[in-house]
């Protein structure tokens, strides 16, 4: 396991304070748990991309086959 030290703003580590207390974790807690959320949400963005670009592909590719028939 690594280590990670941050420097936060006095706001914002408030704000962190806050909303870990609300949630009965500690600020270090609530930090890593938001972190592995936001790494899922940056997987799933990623896997949605890359099955677009390839249905885009797909059909560009499909087009082109159509525009040299027409030509």
């Amino acid at each position: 396991m690594k280590v990670l030290e941050l420097k936060l703003s006095d706001p914002t580590f408030a704000k962190l304070e806050e909303a870990a207390a609300r949630l009965n974790l500690s600020p270090a807690q609530l930090a890593v748990l938001s972190l592995a959320e936001q790494f899922e949400e940056v997987d799933a963005r990623l896997t949605t991309d890359a099955q677009f670009r390839r249905a885009a592909d797909y059909v560009l590719d499909k087009n082109a086959e159509l525009h040299k028939r027409l030509a």
